[in-house]
């Protein structure tokens, strides 16, 4: 296990278009009781207005606040985290999407959990489509077990204890997502990233979790502490769906630990 105090937690937010959603979660990891390294926003094509939010709190926080923007060609969540994990000057990468709010106590969790030969999967709270609109307008970033708009309870609940015998190694790949993950830097370069050949949504959390797990690199599920608040929306496409479980598939099939189309095109020109 390495000692929590070597771990330098990189916080990476993927994001496209959504400046309202982005702006409550830059809120809630700048309001964070133990804050990382540096906040890295991914950004999968954005316009201007994304890259202005961002230039406003790169101005005024106490950390570092880096855009990582790429060109507008479709749905490549893959391709934005790679190029965000390549520049990570933290050991330690904690992942989310650009609409998850977080406890307060989230990064300080996930740092104090990690353990080395691991990756740690988390849960998340939903928040009703109903009550998020105001939630933007009046900026609240906080959530609890009697908060109005929440659908799933109990994942509100903050028992770091109970969450550390809880949180076993498995090789499932059962409830995979991105949305709440974190993994040590060299593990992911390990498996060469995320896999680009990943277009249009989904399964790419997945692909890169069999990858870990071929690599020796296991999953631990989280439940009762790194808490985040998935913030309601309508759910993304999936025409690109069926070929993408392709792509998984054929990663289980072949025991892969490694992709072609990964991270290393980013390091080799760093």
């Amino acid at each position: 296990m390495k000692p929590t105090e070597s771990i330098a937690c990189s916080l990476v937010i993927t994001t496209y278009n959504s400046p309202e959603a982005l702006d409550l979660v830059l809120r809630s990891a700048l309001a964070q009781s133990e804050t990382p390294c540096e906040i890295i926003v991914a950004d999968d094509g954005s316009n201007n207005d994304t890259a202005r939010l961002v230039e406003t709190y790169h101005a005024a926080a106490k950390i570092p606040v880096v855009h990582v923007w790429q060109e507008d060609l479709g749905y490549r969540l893959a391709a934005s985290r790679n190029r965000a994990i390549a520049v990570a000057r933290g050991n330690y990468i904690v992942l989310i999407d650009g609409d998850m709010l977080l406890h307060r106590d989230f990064i300080r969790d996930h740092r104090q959990l990690a353990i080395e030969g691991t990756f740690i999967q988390g849960s998340r709270v939903l928040l009703s489509q109903e009550n998020t609109p105001q939630r933007l307008k009046t900026k609240n970033i906080s959530f609890s077990f009697f908060g109005r708009g929440i659908e799933n309870r109990k994942n509100t609940l903050h028992l770091l204890f109970l969450s550390r015998l809880l949180a076993l190694k498995t090789r499932s790949l059962h409830g995979i997502r991105g949305c709440n993950m974190s993994f040590f830097r060299n593990d992911c370069i390990s498996v060469n990233g995320f896999n680009e050949d990943f277009v249009g949504w989904g399964r790419e959390d997945s692909e890169f979790a069999v990858r870990l797990i071929n690599n020796g690199i296991l999953r631990r599920n989280v439940r009762f502490s790194a808490l985040a608040c998935h913030l309601g929306h309508r759910e993304n496409p999936r025409r690109s769906l069926a070929d993408n479980d392709r792509i998984l598939e054929q990663a289980i099939a072949g025991k892969l630990t490694t992709c072609r189309n990964g991270i290393d095109k980013y390091l080799l020109s760093k």
